[in-house]
């Protein structure tokens, strides 16, 4: 028996006559693509980082496709989030990430000075300025050759614009990497690689983990500006929480409470809006430091005499940072979490005083009740007395009717004979009556 011949789109659903999971490619693609460039050295490289919604992403692919028009190159699809293209002696990356965009641009060949002219430079200048967003990271890397001498400590403070310069050995001693982790006159930092013994494929991974530690640190950072606003905030509610669990045993009537439980409700909404703002950027914060710790520990740094180590640099500037932003979000969540339980104490003192208060009105309401029986019963009395005065009259008047056709009869007598009898009857009615209504509510 002859398989029967399947259509492209088939082949891509069916394996084994087994339907494949619609985004089995896509997500296998995604483990393997490659992240970093294989570099040639002597290279230069400048790597730029900008915050922008994700709104814009369409306006990048534009720009980006304006830029190969200028070199006569295909321009990246439509649903593309990152793009590699070899531009003229330049080669450009860009990647779109959730909350932030990367372009890279790498020119090999050598050079004397290292960052006197870098790799964006190349690029038109206009194009460059009309990117959206704004630069959170800005960074040149050159790659020495390995055949060209170590820089000396003298040429490197030049380099470094005699700032304090730190440095190791990476790659299990394979290269030494130089930085001042400094802002210089172009606005970009600087890092500068000598190559030892690196071979071609550790270039690229070294470059990319450098790249993503100056990235990923910058982002870490970012919850730092917000967290010393709220330091202040968090303060005052907290001398404003301690007052009102104060007040809270000081109170006399339920107005009272409910007035101390509507300040503490605002100040609990105040709290969850604090935390609502900034609960994202923590979480983030915290990852994107984690990554930061992973990639400065693949480095495998080796100590260079007399210079401070990169890891010691990063773990001891960030690692401060970070426990700035974990104590404020810690502080903010057992903050909430005390405001909450304020809040619950109160309620249920709101709510005792309540009940207390409809105890109260349904025992006047009982004692109403029963004044209102008596008064009831009292009535019924009243009732039978004037119902029967009626009805005795009715029947004297029957009886002068009576008297009056011809009939002898002792009108008195019979009227007052009638009185007991007429009273009973009317008596035992009204009770019947009553007891009727009492069956039927």
């Amino acid at each position: 028996m002859q398989p029967v011949a399947e259509t492209d789109n088939n082949a891509e659903e069916i394996l084994l006559g087994i339907a494949q999971y619609q985004q089995r490619q896509e997500l296998h693609s995604e483990l393997n693509a490659t992240t970093h460039e294989l570099l040639n050295i002597p290279a230069q490289i400048s790597h730029m980082v900008l915050l922008s919604d994700r709104q814009w992403i369409d306006q990048e692919r534009q720009l980006i496709g304006e830029l190969c028009d200028q070199y006569n190159v295909t321009p990246p699809k439509n649903n593309d989030n990152e793009f590699n293209v070899r531009l003229g002696d330049l080669q450009f990356r860009w990647e779109r990430h959730t909350e932030y965009s990367t372009y890279a641009v790498y020119r090999a060949g050598s050079f004397e000075t290292p960052f006197e002219y870098p790799p964006i430079c190349h690029l038109p200048k206009k194009w460059v300025a009309s990117l959206p967003g704004e630069i959170l990271v800005a960074t040149h890397i050159a790659l020495d050759d390995r055949l060209r001498p170590k820089r000396s400590l003298s040429e490197l403070a030049q380099l470094f614009s005699s700032n304090t310069v730190i440095g190791s050995k990476v790659a299990g001693g394979s290269a030494s990497v130089w930085s001042d982790n400094q802002i210089h006159k172009d606005g970009f930092g600087r890092i500068l690689i000598h190559d030892d013994n690196l071979r071609s494929r550790q270039v690229g991974r070294l470059v990319q983990r450098l790249i993503e530690i100056e990235t990923y640190r910058m982002l870490a950072m970012l919850p730092l500006p917000v967290t010393r606003q709220i330091i202040p905030q968090l303060a005052r509610a907290d001398q404003q929480l301690a007052k009102i669990i104060t007040r809270n045993t000081e109170l006399t009537s339920i107005e009272d409470e409910q007035r101390l439980l509507d300040e503490l409700t605002k100040l609990a909404a105040k709290i969850e809006g604090l935390s609502a703002q900034t609960s994202h950027r923590f979480n983030a914060s915290r990852a994107y430091y984690d990554i930061v710790k992973l990639r400065i520990t693949e480095l495998r740094e080796e100590r260079i005499e007399g210079l401070q180590m990169l890891q010691e640099f990063m773990i001891q500037r960030l690692s401060s940072a970070m426990g700035t932003c974990e104590l404020v979000h810690s502080k903010l969540e057992n903050l909430s979490l005390h405001v909450a339980r304020a809040s619950e104490l109160l309620r249920t003192r709101v709510d005792i005083s309540m009940e207390a208060q409809i105890r109260d009105l349904l025992k006047s309401m009982d004692n109403r009740a029963h004044v209102q029986l008596r008064l009831q019963e009292t009535v019924e009395g009243l009732s039978v007395v004037v119902l029967s005065y009626y009805l005795v009259g009715l029947i004297a008047y029957g009886l002068k009717a009576f008297k009056a056709a011809g009939q002898n009869i002792n009108v008195d007598l019979l009227t007052g004979i009638s009185v007991p009898v007429v009273v009973i009857i009317v008596f035992f009615a009204v009770r019947g009556i009553r007891s009727m209504v009492n069956k039927m509510h």
